[in-house]
């Protein structure tokens, strides 16, 4: 484990986002590929089926470092129709968790501090913030012109629930937001299905209805471009059964999960992310593989079921190489890593070498 992370927990937001990547990804070192890209990504040849899901790579400094360390696909942090701030400082904390956050666990409270160690489990709290199109159109063009040979970006985003949005405008928003994502010229498109909607505890992957008219108007305006959609933990199979059975025929590719949700607490017991709305935070990192290899089995398994052919994105707990081949037994075509890619900038190269043995 890397002692400085790709992004600092000790700095607000915005100064990482303005100074960073920090670290190892900072150095300016490409790691180049050894031999031609053989792995299929939603018919696109890469190096390996590994990368970094939405959330840590902020904008375009910290998306090409991660390029050029090796991580063959990368997910640009998801963005708005607008701008939309971050939650206030702190928004990571190492969280103690003994063994898997079942949960029952995650019923109850959680131990927070600044005390990273391994295996690592850590809270995010940002709020999904985001900068202006303007913006981040242009600076997501400037990473597609200087990806590397077997490399892909994928672009991420999700709609906002705005005070006095009828449910027609909510879903329109998203039509909004994709049609600005194709503009940039990514050759892969997620939406983010599994925040919860601001003012709601609901997710919307857990309203099937509303998530099946989200993707159709979003393919409507992406047309041929693969359409990922990110989903959390479903803890009844006949629930997620139904879903991935009227969406499944829909979308290019599933990716699971995004975290596990908890009340985090100091060590006196006080909340430890101040602010209304942030006692319950997703938890992420070595304590949620179990939730997201569980993810991948059931998707792998209602896949040949229903005769689809998604592909599958399993993303929870990835620390090191033995966790990227166990989410690949599970049925996982494509493993990503969020948290242990920041504390280990080396985890692509490590995997790609493991990868180069068995082949």
């Amino acid at each position: 484990m890397s002692l400085v992370p790709f992004y600092d927990p000790q700095r607000s937001y915005e100064e990482n986002y303005k100074e960073g990547p920090f670290g190892v990804f900072a150095d300016g070192e490409i790691i180049t590929n050894e031999g031609d890209p053989c792995y299929d990504f939603l018919g696109f040849k890469v190096n390996s089926p590994f990368g970094i899901p939405a959330g840590p790579l902020l904008n375009g400094n910290f998306a090409q470092a991660a390029l050029d360390k090796g991580f063959d696909i990368v997910t640009y942090k998801t963005v708005r129709s607008e701008a939309y701030p971050c939650h206030p400082w702190p928004n990571i904390l190492s969280v103690i968790v003994d063994g898997d956050l079942t949960l029952e666990k995650a019923e109850g409270k959680l131990v927070a501090d600044d005390n990273y160690h391994e295996p690592i489990s850590i809270t995010n709290s940002f709020g999904v913030p985001s900068r202006v199109p303007e913006f981040w159109v242009k600076d997501l063009k400037t990473v597609i012109k200087n990806i590397h040979g077997g490399q892909v970006v994928v672009g991420s985003f999700q709609g906002t629930k705005k005070e006095g949005q009828n449910a027609e405008e909510y879903i329109d928003d998203y039509k909004i937001t994709a049609q600005f994502l194709k503009n940039t010229g990514v050759k892969v498109i997620e939406v983010n299905l599994s925040c919860p909607n601001e003012g709601t505890n609901n997710l919307l992957c857990f309203d099937t209805e509303r998530s099946v008219k989200v993707v159709r108007v979003i393919k409507e305006v992406i047309g041929d471009i693969p359409l990922i959609i990110k989903i959390a933990y479903f803890k009844d199979e006949n629930v997620l059964k139904s879903f991935v059975k009227e969406i499944g025929g829909i979308v290019q590719g599933i990716s699971a999960i995004n975290t596990i949700s908890a009340e985090i607490v100091d060590e006196k017991g006080n909340q430890a992310l101040s602010g209304a709305g942030r006692l319950r935070s997703g938890v992420c990192g070595a304590g949620i593989k179990w939730a997201g290899l569980d993810m991948v089995k059931k998707l792998k398994k209602l896949r040949g079921e229903l005769g689809y052919s998604y592909t599958i994105i399993g993303v929870g707990g990835v620390m090191n190489v033995d966790d990227f081949f166990e989410y690949r037994d599970a049925g996982a075509d494509i493993v990503m890593s969020a948290t242990g890619a920041m504390w280990n900038p080396y985890l692509a190269k490590e995997i790609k070498e493991k990868l180069r043995e068995n082949f």
